[in-house]
C-alpha cells in the first residue's frame, strides 16, 4: 500500500454531506449556468481555461486537501472548540491553537505531477437561497459542485449537470497560467513546505516570494493578507507549512473570532474567523482538527458569498471521487 493509498483511506470515514438540509438559489444558478456564467468559489483568481463550453454548471474550486478526522482526534486528542471555549478567545490564541493542533496530523504526501485533486464544495450563498419549492423540484445539487485540478496545474474538470442534477458528463479543459494570477497546486505546496514555523519567519519568506503582484495603494497588512489568503486556498496542505501559515496570519490586524459556532451550507458547525474586511469575509476552521475549510461571506446577518470544501482526495484521473 502506497502513502497515497492511505491519504484516501484516512477520507473512509469522513461524514457524507447532509444533502437534505440544502436545497433552497437554485434558480438564480440555473439561470446563470444558461447564460455561460461560471460562479468563482474563495474569491480568487486562478486560471483562464482554453475552449470553455458556455452552459455549465459546475465551477472552478479551490480546495484544501484535509485530514482524516478520526485519524486526526487519535493523533492529537484536541478537545473540541464550543460556544463557551470562543467567548473572548482572541484571534491569536486561536490561530495558535490550531498552529499547535495541525503540526501534530500526519504529513501529507506530495501528489505526482499528474495526479488530480478532487474537490465536493458548497456556494455558500447559493445555499442560504434555496428555498422548499426548488428543493422539491430539483434536489440540492446546485449548492454543490464537484471539480478536479491536475497537480501541477496543466488541467482542470469539472461535472455537468442537467437541471434536475444528474451528472452528464465530466469536462476537461487545458489551462494555462493568467499574468499575475495563483500558481499551480504543485507550486503552493512547495511554498508552504518550506515556510518556517513560527509566524514572523513564515510572513518574511511569504513576502520574500512575492508570489502575487502587490495592489497599487494597499498597505503592506493588506498585501500579507492577500498572500496568506492565496494560500490558505492551497488544495494540498503539508501540516506544518500550514502551521507557518496560521501563525503568518495571527501577526495581522484587523482579526476576531466570532464568539460562535457557525453552520456552513452542509450543516456542519465551525469556527469562524472574521477578517475584518468589507465584505464580511471569515474564514472556517473545523472546531476538533482545525483545518481550515473554506470561507463565509456575511453581510447584515445574511451570507452572501463564499464556499468550503465538504470532501476532497487525491485521485488518478477526473471522474474518480478517491
Amino acid at each position: 500500500m502506497d502513502e497515497l493509498t492511505e491519504v484516501r483511506e484516512l477520507r473512509a470515514e469522513a461524514p457524507a454531506p447532509d444533502r437534505a438540509r440544502l436545497a433552497p438559489g437554485r434558480a438564480r444558478l440555473l439561470d446563470a449556468a444558461r447564460a455561460g456564467e461560471r460562479r468563482r468559489v474563495w474569491a480568487r483568481p486562478r486560471f483562464v481555461i482554453i475552449g470553455v463550453a458556455a452552459a455549465v454548471t459546475a465551477v472552478a474550486v479551490t480546495a484544501s486537501l484535509l485530514v482524516g478526522r478520526d485519524e486526526a482526534r487519535e493523533l492529537t486528542t484536541p478537545a473540541a472548540l464550543t460556544n463557551a471555549d470562543l467567548k473572548g478567545m482572541s484571534a491569536a490564541e486561536l490561530l495558535e491553537r490550531a498552529a499547535e493542533v495541525v503540526e501534530g496530523q500526519p504529513t501529507v504526501p506530495r501528489p505526482r505531477a499528474r495526479q488530480w485533486i478532487y474537490t465536493l464544495t458548497t456556494d455558500e450563498a447559493a445555499a442560504a437561497e434555496l428555498d422548499e419549492k426548488t428543493l422539491a423540484e430539483y434536489g440540492d445539487w446546485s449548492a454543490y459542485a464537484e471539480d478536479w485540478i491536475r497537480f501541477d496545474g496543466a488541467e482542470h474538470a469539472f461535472q455537468q449537470r442537467d437541471p434536475y442534477g444528474k451528472p452528464i458528463r465530466v469536462h476537461v479543459r487545458e489551462m494555462q497560467a493568467e499574468k499575475g494570477a495563483d500558481r499551480t497546486p504543485s507550486d503552493m505546496y512547495r511554498t508552504l513546505s518550506a515556510l518556517p514555523a513560527d509566524g514572523e519567519g513564515a510572513l518574511r519568506a511569504i513576502r520574500k516570494e512575492d508570489a502575487l503582484t502587490d495592489q497599487k495603494g494597499t498597505t503592506r497588512a493588506e498585501n500579507d493578507y492577500i498572500e496568506i489568503n492565496h494560500l490558505l486556498g492551497a488544495e494540498v496542505k503539508p501540516p506544518k507549512g500550514l502551521a507557518g501559515l496560521y501563525r503568518a496570519l495571527a501577526t495581522l490586524p484587523g482579526l476576531s473570532v466570532v464568539d460562535h459556532l457557525v453552520e456552513d451550507a452542509s450543516g456542519r458547525r465551525l469556527v469562524a474567523l472574521d477578517t475584518g474586511r468589507p465584505s464580511g469575509e471569515r474564514w472556517l476552521f473545523d472546531p476538533v482538527t482545525y483545518q481550515v475549510v473554506g470561507t463565509q461571506d456575511v453581510q447584515d446577518g445574511r451570507t452572501t458569498g463564499g464556499s468550503t470544501v465538504v470532501e476532497t482526495a487525491v485521485v488518478d484521473k477526473p471522474g474518480e471521487r478517491g
